[in-house]
């Protein structure tokens, strides 16, 4: 699937060329009746309308990529700070268990003192570190899923652009040909891209 996006200057190109196509369609179609006449209208402004979708889809689809690398980075470096944080609780649950075992041994009440005052403070600073690591493994696993969201995002609206894409070749080709089924087709290829456009915001279940 093509998920390169949409320039400014590609979307001018296409309503620039469909413009034309407009102009051309509406020249010939005077002397094919009414009736062509409003069809090949039809057509040109059904393309101009699905060029514009396939420019928002693709503008979207940039942004959500953006934003699901965002995520993942904001994820792994929560992760790296919960890693540190785990180690600084390691270490001060080492200095706490060397007091406790002196604890045992010690008979001096002055030493027994001093030593249960250390223990105690390195029990409260492990807890407070286990606090933050905690917190910090959370934030990296919302950051994650925030990410992950991003990026179901990002290809349904690349998977909109390429279907809008395929109904605008359609629509040229019809306009080419004179034939209403292929702009019909392009029309229902274009309810597809439209789906996944809806779907690419959260709706109909995305």
């Amino acid at each position: 699937m093509t998920e390169e996006n949409l320039d400014t200057q590609e979307l001018k190109a296409q309503l620039e060329e469909t413009r034309e196509r407009a102009e051309h369609a509406h020249a010939e179609a005077h002397g094919g009746g009414p009736d062509r006449a409003r069809w090949t209208l039809h057509l040109s402004l059904s393309t101009a309308i699905i060029a514009v979708f396939a420019a928002i889809a693709s503008l979207q689809s940039g942004a959500s990529e953006s934003e699901a690398l965002l995520s993942k980075n904001e994820s792994i470096l929560a992760q790296a700070k919960a890693s540190d944080q785990w180690a600084y609780y390691q270490a001060k649950n080492i200095k706490m268990s060397l007091y406790e075992v002196q604890l045992e041994t010690v008979t001096n009440e002055q030493n027994v003192s001093k030593f249960r005052a250390q223990r105690d403070k390195y029990d409260h600073e492990r807890r407070e570190i286990e606090k933050e690591a905690l917190a910090l493994e959370k934030e990296s696993e919302q950051r994650g899923k925030a990410g992950e969201e991003h990026f179901h995002r990002h290809h349904r609206f690349a998977l909109a652009v390429t279907i809008f894409q395929v109904s605008i070749a359609l629509a040229a080709i019809a306009a080419l040909a004179r034939r209403r089924q292929l702009w019909l087709a392009s029309l229902a290829v274009g309810m597809g891209g439209l789906f996944y456009f809806i779907k690419g915001f959260g709706f109909l279940g995305g």
